[in-house]
C-alpha cells in the first residue's frame, strides 16, 4: 500500500519570522489521520528569517534529527554544545532524560531551510547526547546516503531506534531499487522534484506512505532531492 500524503495537505504556521509546514500534528495543528507514522513523529519543513529562530526551549525522550539544505542554522544546548549547521550537514540530538537548546539562522541577509524530524526513542530516559556530521552531495547522486542508523558501525549518525534515514538526489531519468525486509514500512519525503515510486507520482514537498511492499522501484521525472526513512 502506497498512500500520497499532499504538500498543500500539510498544515502550516505562518508567523513573521516563520514558515512551517507539518507533515503531522504539531504544536496548534492537530490531524488525527496524520499524527505519526510508525515511529516517525514529526517531519516539519521550516523556513526561518534572518537573525530569527527558536528561542531556549526543553525536550526530552525523542530523536531530534534536523537536515540543513538552503543557509546556516546556529545551535546551542545545555549540555554545552554550540556550532554552525550548513547545508550537507545533518545534526541529531537524543533528548533522553531532558535537554535544552535553542536554534537561529545564523545569517542576518538571508533565511534557512530545513526539516526537523522527530523519532521515538527506542529507550527512554537515556543520557542526553549531540552528534553531528557532513554528508557530501556527491556521495548520494543517484544513489542512496545512509545518513542515520541504529548500528555505530555504519559510518552515520547513531540514533537510539530502529530506523534508517537516507538521502538522495537523483538526477533526471535516474532509477533506485529500495528493497523492503518484512514487517518494515517506508516514508519518502520529497525536498524538491518529482518522482514515480512503483505507480504514484509526487512532487515538491510530497510525502509517501509505504506498508506491505517489499520493493520500491523509484524513478525521477525532474532532478530529486528526497529523503527515506526505513522504520518500523
Amino acid at each position: 500500500m502506497l498512500k500520497i500524503r499532499k504538500s498543500h495537505e500539510r498544515g502550516v504556521t505562518r508567523l513573521d519570522w516563520l514558515v512551517s509546514y507539518h507533515t503531522f500534528s504539531f504544536g496548534g495543528y492537530f490531524d488525527p489521520d496524520n499524527t505519526n507514522f510508525g515511529d516517525l513523529r514529526v517531519i516539519n519543513e521550516d523556513l526561518v528569517m534572518p537573525s530569527a529562530g527558536f528561542p531556549t526551549h526543553p525536550h526530552n525522550d525523542m530523536e531530534i534529527i534536523t537536515i540543513v539544505y538552503e543557509g546556516a542554522l546556529e545551535h546551542r544546548d545545555s549540555m554545552g554544545n554550540g556550532s554552525v549547521i550548513s547545508a550537507n550537514d545533518v545534526q541529531i540530538m537524543s533528548a533522553g532524560s531532558g535537554v535544552m537548546h535553542s536554534e537561529f539562522n545564523h545569517s542576518k541577509e538571508k533565511p534557512v531551510r530545513l526539516l526537523q524530524i522527530w523519532i521515538f526513542p527506542k529507550q527512554k530516559g537515556i543520557t542526553p547526547r549531540y552528534d553531528e556530521r557532513n554528508f557530501p552531495e556527491e556521495d548520494r547522486i543517484n544513489r542512496l546516503q545512509l545518513l542515520v542508523s541504529p548500528s555505530e558501525d555504519d559510518g552515520a549518525l547513531f540514533i537510539n531506534q530502529d530506523v534508517k534515514l537516507y538521502r538522495s538526489y537523483l538526477k533526471e531519468n535516474n532509477n533506485i531499487d529500495f528493497n523492503i525486509a518484512p514487517g518494515r514500512k517506508v516514508w519518502l519525503q520529497l525536498i524538491s522534484g518529482s518522482l514515480k515510486i512503483n505507480e504514484s507520482l509526487i512532487s515538491d514537498g510530497d510525502g509517501l506512505a509505504v506498508e506491505n511492499e517489499s520493493l520500491l522501484k523509484i524513478s525521477s521525472l525532474a532532478d530529486s532531492d528526497f529523503i527515506l526513512f526505513d522504520l518500523r
